[in-house]
């Protein structure tokens, strides 16, 4: 696919759509559009427009399809697999001035948002109403509802409430040709058609540009029960995951976390009032919510059974609001502390939750073939476990020519156990050279299909997802 450069027409036409102060062309600016947290890849863009409305999103891409100038959708930059990367130059389409919320249907239980809204000002909105919005990646407090939507991001409650995509009841999306259209009903129900909304959600801006949502709500829980349970063994822990659930019990948190992970986040995190025995070698931090305290104390009691039939360490009740929240604190900080650790590339592997022990056990047979270390954590409630590989002593030329070997061995592991590539960080750029372990030809074959006929001249975020 041949793409043009920005040329100085194509700045007068987005300055004419925009306004001059909108649309950035210095280097400073192009740079700080051009990272996200994946690794410490770089990718500015030539020009970066910042537009207020769906109209003039529009009208962006209709300009940038006219001329074949490349457009990448940059939201909070969070991502970890390089989908807001402009790796062909072009345009970048930053999101961050349409961050409002344009309704809350208190009586449906719907939020109707622009897609640079932050998740948490999102969830903080609506549940001043006695609302809840459950989808919340560990980046809540800076990631944006389009980044969640281009992700289908999920976070620890997607185990008991589901990924953002089981929260989408309707899309307004821009087209590369500058089309604005609406993607299904703002009904709960719809079997109308092919489901243009769920095909959206997930295709990490390759398909189209998200300017409105319309989002389900559920009722907001009173109370949370918060527990953080040791193991002496990392696989035991795993194996006490899928046990809860054939214990008749959905929590509303289920979470993984290695001895490393957690040492390295009370290392670099201030603030997390928690001491680890010697012995300890993994935690799962399990959380259950709901309206009614006798209820949920007995689904506690039953997690303890299981958890004790497992071998866990003695069991740490999070009793007061703060004692919560440094609990939550210490598994969300995992991310920045691997960051401000190590050099190190993040897989976003997901298996079948019986799966998890099998997993876990062959990344770590692997690394000792490849000779580097891992620290692991994640969702384990969903089998989606984070695989943190650490550069370390490794040599540069390992780093680059070998660890692809190695990361290949992780996922075809991974679709073995029945598991797939992501769950919740998406392919962008950096897996997309995987794919081909999850489909086959003609799958892929078909993807580039609808890749073709949304997007003739390729101008979407191109160089992700697709290999």
């Amino acid at each position: 696919m041949h793409f043009n450069k920005v040329s100085r027409s194509v700045i007068t036409a987005l300055v004419r759509i925009v306004g001059n102060e909108h649309v950035h062309t210095n280097e400073e600016k192009l740079k700080h559009y051009g990272h996200d947290e994946t690794e410490d890849l770089s990718f500015p863009p030539e020009a970066v427009v910042r537009p207020n409305t769906a109209e003039e999103v529009a009208e962006v891409l209709r300009i940038c399809n006219e001329h074949h100038v490349p457009v990448t959708p940059i939201g909070g930059r969070t991502g970890l697999s390089g989908g807001a990367l402009s790796v062909h130059g072009g345009v970048g389409l930053a999101l961050d001035r349409m961050n409002r919320i344009v309704s809350i249907d208190e009586r449906n239980l719907q939020v109707t948002v622009e897609p640079g809204l932050i998740t948490q000002v999102l969830q903080e909105s609506v549940a001043a109403k006695g609302l809840y919005y459950p989808p919340d990646p560990s980046s809540r407090g800076s990631c944006t509802i389009g980044g969640n939507l281009a992700e289908n991001a999920g976070g620890p409650r997607a185990v008991k409430y589901g990924v953002t995509r089981d929260f989408v009841l309707n899309l307004q999306v821009a087209m590369a040709d500058g089309q604005l259209i609406w993607t299904g009903a703002n009904t709960l129900k719809n079997s109308t058609g092919y489901d243009l909304t769920r095909l959206v959600v997930g295709s990490e801006g390759t398909l189209g540009v998200i300017t409105k949502a319309v989002l389900r709500l559920v009722p907001l829980p009173r109370e949370t029960k918060l527990m953080l349970v040791p193991f002496a063994h990392a696989r035991k822990a795993c194996e006490a995951v899928s046990a809860v659930f054939r214990a008749g019990i959905t929590p509303s948190a289920l979470e993984f976390m290695e001895r490393d992970a957690i040492d390295w986040t009370l290392e670099h995190v201030e603030g997390i009032p928690v001491k680890v025995a010697a012995d300890v070698k993994a935690h799962l931090l399990i959380e259950v919510d709901g309206n009614h305290a006798d209820a949920m104390m007995k689904d506690c009691e039953a997690i303890v059974q299981v958890m004790e039939s497992h071998e866990c360490g003695e069991i740490l009740f999070a009793e007061s609001p703060a004692d919560k929240d440094a609990l939550w604190k210490l598994r969300r900080s995992v991310a920045v502390a691997m960051k401000a650790n190590s050099v190190y590339k993040e897989e976003d592997t997901v298996v079948p939750r019986y799966a998890l022990p099998d997993l876990l056990d062959g990344v770590k047979k692997i690394g000792a073939r490849y000779g580097f270390r891992s620290v692991c954590y994640g969702h384990a409630g969903d089998g989606n476990l984070h695989v943190n590989i650490i550069k370390g002593q490794l040599s540069d030329h390992a780093w680059e020519h070998e660890l692809p070997k190695a990361i290949r061995e992780i996922f075809q592991l991974t679709v073995s156990l029945g598991g797939t590539l992501s769950g919740e960080h998406g392919i962008g750029l950096v897996q997309r050279q995987y794919m081909d372990i999850a489909f086959d030809q003609n799958q892929l074959a078909l993807m580039r299909g609808i890749k073709d006929l949304f997007d003739p001249h390729g101008i979407l975020n191109p160089g992700k997802v697709l290999p």
